[in-house]
């Protein structure tokens, strides 16, 4: 196989997510650096959280594809109407964040990665987790961004207090 059949194979096609990461890499792509120089911030803390900022934080020009994930509050959970949330952190969640979002860089090796976390109250649409990750192409900034979220929700020590249209609350993720 050429190098040229390479590259469109590992840049064209479905994004196979939960693929081995080498697989999505492109031949010749320029080295972006060791892990913890591609983490451009991984936080959490009580302040908005944007888009905006995260995808600013990854931007490279050996970089041509910036996917960005924006987790925001939504007005309903289980057919309930939800009114407001709050999110709390153990006191280790930061570190912990930091630690997923360093995994992920070391495992995607050709992707630039800035995540936050909000903590607090929050109204319906305000982001509580929002993500960016660049590649120099999609599928490998696709894939890590998929996992970046997952591992985030896995791993991270962030509970939930849901209040609901009928009164009632409850706590997700104890």
């Amino acid at each position: 196989m050429s190098e040229h059949d390479s590259r469109l194979q590992a840049s064209q096609g479905p994004t196979p997510f939960a693929a081995d990461p080498q697989s999505l890499r492109v031949p010749g792509d320029p080295d972006l650096g060791a892990a913890a120089q591609r983490v451009r911030h991984a936080s959490i803390g009580e302040g908005p959280v944007s888009v905006a900022e995260m995808a600013s934080a990854v931007g490279d020009a050996r970089c041509g594809a910036v996917v960005t994930f924006d987790g925001v509050v939504r007005d309903h959970d289980g057919g309930r109407g939800v009114l407001t949330l709050d999110y709390s952190a153990h006191p280790l969640a930061p570190q912990a964040i930091a630690e997923v979002a360093a995994d992920v860089a070391e495992r995607y090796t050709d992707v630039l990665v800035a995540l936050a976390h909000r903590v607090g109250p929050l109204r319906i649409g305000d982001s509580a987790l929002v993500c960016a990750v660049s590649a120099p192409h999609r599928k490998l900034a696709f894939a890590a961004c998929d996992e970046l979220v997952d591992e985030v929700k896995r791993r991270v020590p962030i509970w939930k207090h849901q209040r609901f249209a009928g009164g009632d609350s409850e706590w997700v993720g104890l």
